[in-house]
């Protein structure tokens, strides 16, 4: 095992009925920034809970932070907040909002251009305070100090991280689930999937309870993901698959492990240029990712295909391609596509985003550095 520090001081407050906590956990002094997306929020009732809580608060709200958040938009709200004097930011929404929040946080109290926060790695000296309310169980983001920012001009989709972003507190209700449509459920899953597998399929260091709580999240996802997809679904099940979501990335799985996240820096490119959802380019690159990867990730990939998805892994090239041809069908069983071709993007792509990569110095991808350019354009090929 990999030495490591860990620490996550997000407090949870996880259940039904949760989000009149946030009255307690917002300082009554503060003057609050609600910031949510497209208005979804108002019409499954969260908003009016959220107003319910804030009642003997003073506080304000922006709107329209779109799925993969942009700088522009994240700027707006930096203005009013310094208009408004703003001094703590709710987050109602799911990981868009969450990260766009994030920067926003950020970008309030950064003294130079923020961009430089993302496009040259800026040191985040001071944020303002940040809580959450999770409507889209997905990207872990609701417990931990990453955020990833897309710039509209550029076509740049670029993450940034920082301990003063962290979420002080994060609402789960799983009931808000309830109204969510099928795409965003789809996402939810495959997102949270993704981010374990970046975490635990890799190289072996004996890390046993880290990979044990990982195999658990993949079983756990595997077993209730499809069945949100149900006419009649349990709380049960949203239950799981939001706990799920929020421990696949809040840092106790990666600690002490090697990580990967070569899928993920691909898959940020092509959402930069393609405008597919995150999830979505999660989906097509893992598998072709996972063949291109076999013999760097064998004995990860043998354990995986075994204690996960319960092969018989006696002839161990036949069980690594039943275990990528698995992964894959699990994306189709959670309505998830996983094909260029599914969304019209044609051939043309593996070159753009292969030019992206460079330009942004993702020559040396995954665990090993071992994802060149030239793997990750024949990764792209085999995903057409």
């Amino acid at each position: 095992m990999l030495n490591f520090s860990f620490v996550n001081p997000t407090q949870i407050h996880f259940g039904k009925d949760q989000i009149a906590h946030i009255a307690k956990a917002i300082p009554a002094t503060a003057k609050v920034l609600v910031t949510y997306g497209g208005g979804s929020i108002k019409s499954n009732g969260v908003y009016d809970q959220v107003v319910a809580a804030l009642k003997d608060h003073a506080w304000g709200e922006f709107s329209g932070i779109e799925p993969n958040p942009s700088y522009q938009t994240c700027m707006k709200a930096v203005e009013l907040i310094k208009q408004e004097g703003y001094d703590f930011i709710l987050a109602v929404g799911g990981g868009s909002v969450i990260d766009g929040s994030k920067f926003i946080a950020a970008a309030a109290k950064f003294a130079g251009e923020p961009w430089d926060i993302l496009a040259k790695g800026a040191q985040v000296s001071a944020a303002l305070p940040l809580g959450v309310v999770l409507t889209l169980p997905a990207t872990g983001s609701e417990s931990n100090s990453f955020s990833v920012v897309s710039n509209l001009d550029t076509h740049d989709k670029l993450p940034f991280a920082s301990p003063l972003v962290q979420p002080l507190f994060a609402v789960l209700d799983p009931t808000v689930m309830e109204s969510l449509p099928t795409r965003q459920l789809t996402n939810g899953v495959v997102d949270a999937f993704v981010h374990v597998m970046e975490q635990y399929l890799t190289y072996p260091v004996q890390g046993k309870v880290q990979d044990r709580f990982a195999e658990g999240l993949l079983q756990t996802l595997i077993e209730e993901g499809p069945k949100l997809f149900a006419d009649d679904v349990s709380y049960e099940t949203r239950a799981n698959v939001m706990w799920a979501a929020t421990m696949a990335l809040n840092g106790l799985i990666g600690a002490g492990v090697p990580q990967d996240w070569s899928t993920h820096m691909l898959g940020h490119e092509i959402t930069a240029l393609y405008g597919l959802d995150h999830a979505q380019t999660l989906a097509v690159v893992l598998p072709r990712m996972m063949a291109a990867q076999r013999e760097a990730k064998r004995e990860k990939l043998l354990q995986y295909a075994q204690r996960v998805l319960g092969l018989d892994v006696s002839n161990e090239d036949v069980a690594i391609e039943q275990a990528i041809a698995e992964t894959e069908s699990f994306f189709h069983r959670v309505q998830m596509k996983t094909r260029f071709a599914d969304y019209g993007v044609g051939a043309e792509a593996v070159e753009k985003i292969t030019a992206q990569l460079e330009r942004h110095g993702m020559t040396a991808l995954g665990e090993h550095q071992a994802v060149t350019l030239d793997v990750s354009k024949a990764v792209l090929s085999a995903s057409l």
